[in-house]
């Protein structure tokens, strides 16, 4: 009984290793594809033994899985790291009990359909919540191995999630069968079905990705020049001991040196980081020095357009607030706080956006209305303004124009450049190439800024669009339609990029008809679960 214990424990720990080397080790997305199988043996052996605490041994594979993998949350904010490591665990060990509670209700292979069909919903599901957090959606483990996934411009993220599930449950199946004695009693027929199924689930997939990446010509229809200034600040300096017009400094010496010698008249987008303004008034844009500065240095370059991030503000002069986010600032005065991407030219016009997708705690106040009022009164309490932040995003995607409006742009502000559906909105609205804008600088030099970096080039394949991406201390980089780094900065390096992006509006699969994977899975786990709903419900009549 205790090796058995023992192998339980053992097994739970390799599926935790392996589910977490494609977070952390390049081209090792294919082991996702074995990550469950321990952990669904020692789930097997431990209603063998009836082992009551396998519960504990499940939670412990979750939250070292994303204790290895996102540890780094922890160097900007321990509280919310230590949170988000044991809120998705238990999120996913969840999962699992519903699972093991199914199979004493559900017989055959009903309650492994139902694993996978629940675990995919609660991912999808995941993107749409107030407190978000799927960093670790299972398709995200081929961001580093995206000759695998090709296809992901029909199915989106989640299709490499249900590859992960079929894949593992294909080869589960015949393991359990070999190990249960079962395979003697199947019939040819099932043998054969069996092994074929582990074969095609385990290698059509990756055969019909070469196939589209050997076959894949880049759509375009034009080109737009870009360069990206990396001005790699301090994050903690730069909101602290560094001034603005220092920074603003910089980085224009950054710029002219970089477009010395070019024509003036050049068609040419010019990219900087998330955040870089801090004295943005949307109301009065230009009331920003910044911003004027930029403006100045444009006129040398009459066809350039500067797309950069800003941390702005919307202010209102009213008795009542605005909304339940606004913040009063005294005298009659409202402020809302935002997240934006600001592009401009010589011209008059300037164009806005604001960032929807905003980071729990350090961006955004989830659930306004309950924790609003929480947060004023400890707020007052403690003799602080606010314990927690207000940014207001927007609620739909808009186009950022360069090239004099003959270039729509969609920018995926940081933490939204993880959300596929999400970006489609872009495309769909017109986009022809993407730009990220990021400052990954927070967590320091940890797999943090690689991951991230990895889910941009999954949405150049979704969206096959080429993306710009520039990251305040790095990794800024071209990725092009297949998903592929065609060139890249150093990290934690103050430098400039120059490449181009290929404009095309076609559109794919994924981007005209949204995640069907997504919805399907989470149709067969809303049916299959009304069926164990109804079982429970018809033996609870019999027992009384």
């Amino acid at each position: 009984m205790k090796s058995g214990r023992l192998t339980i424990w053992l097994l739970s720990l390799l599926s935790a290793v392996l589910l977490s080397l494609p977070w952390l080790v390049d081209g090792s997305g294919f082991l996702a594809l074995v990550a469950f199988l321990p952990l669904l043996c020692a789930d097997r052996l431990a209603d063998t033994l009836k082992y009551r605490r396998f519960g504990l041994c499940q939670f412990c594979c979750f939250v070292l899985w994303n204790a290895a993998t996102t540890f780094w949350v922890c160097n900007a904010t321990v509280g919310g790291g230590i949170f988000a490591i044991v809120a998705n665990a238990f999120q996913m060990s969840l999962v699992w009990e519903i699972f093991r509670f199914s199979k004493k209700r559900l017989g055959g292979a009903l309650p492994y359909v139902f694993l996978a069909a629940m675990w995919i919903a609660w991912e999808r599901r995941y993107f749409f919540v107030d407190i978000s957090w799927p960093w670790l959606t299972l398709g995200n483990a081929f961001g580093r191995s995206t000759h695998l996934v090709q296809w992901y411009e029909f199915t989106g993220t989640l299709g490499g999630s249900l590859w992960i599930w079929l894949a593992n449950l294909s080869l589960f199946l015949l393991l359990n069968g070999a190990l249960a004695g079962l395979w003697k009693a199947w019939n040819k027929v099932a043998r054969i079905g069996a092994v074929l199924f582990a074969l095609l689930t385990l290698f059509l997939p990756p055969v019909a990705s070469l196939l589209i990446w050997n076959g894949f010509s880049p759509r375009s229809e034009a080109k737009l020049k870009t360069l990206i200034v990396q001005p790699n600040f301090d994050p903690y300096e730069k909101f602290g001991s560094l001034s603005q017009s220092r920074q603003t400094d910089i980085f224009i010496s950054q710029l002219e040196s970089a477009l010395d010698g070019r024509d003036p008249q050049e068609q040419l987008l010019i990219l900087g980081p998330e955040t870089f303004c801090q004295d943005v008034i949307t109301n009065n844009i230009y009331q920003s020095p910044t911003l004027r500065t930029f403006r100045q240095s444009l006129y040398a370059h009459p066809g350039a357009s500067l797309l950069v991030g800003a941390a702005s503000w919307t202010t209102y002069s009213r008795r009542s607030a605005p909304s339940i986010l606004a913040r009063d600032l005294g005298g009659g005065n409202w402020g809302e706080s935002h997240n934006s991407a600001v592009i401009l030219d010589t011209s008059s016009t300037v164009g806005i956006y604001h960032k929807s997708k905003l980071v729990v705690g350090t961006e955004l106040t989830p659930y306004p209305k309950l924790f609003v009022p929480l947060d004023n009164a400890l707020s007052r309490l403690m003799g602080v303004n606010t314990l927690m932040a207000r940014n207001v995003g927007q609620s739909e995607r808009s186009l950022l124009y360069a090239a004099q409006g003959s270039a729509p742009l969609g920018c995926a502000i940081c933490y939204e450049s993880i959300y596929g559906e999400f970006c489609t909105e872009y495309v769909r609205k017109g986009a022809r190439a993407m730009t990220v804008i990021t400052n990954d600088a927070w967590w320091g030099d940890t797999p943090g800024y690689r991951q991230h970096l990895s889910y941009a080039c999954l949405r150049a394949i979704e969206l096959r669009r080429d993306i710009a991406r520039c990251g305040n201390t790095g990794i800024s980089c071209f990725i092009d339609q297949r998903g592929r780094i065609v060139s890249q900065t150093p990290w934690w390096e103050r430098c400039t990029l120059e490449g181009e992006l290929n404009l095309s509006s076609y559109q794919t699969f994924f981007v005209r008809h949204g995640d069907v994977v997504g919805r399907v899975c989470t149709l067969l786990f809303l049916l299959i679960a009304m069926l164990l709903v109804a079982g429970l419900f018809k033996g609870g009549r019999k027992e009384s």
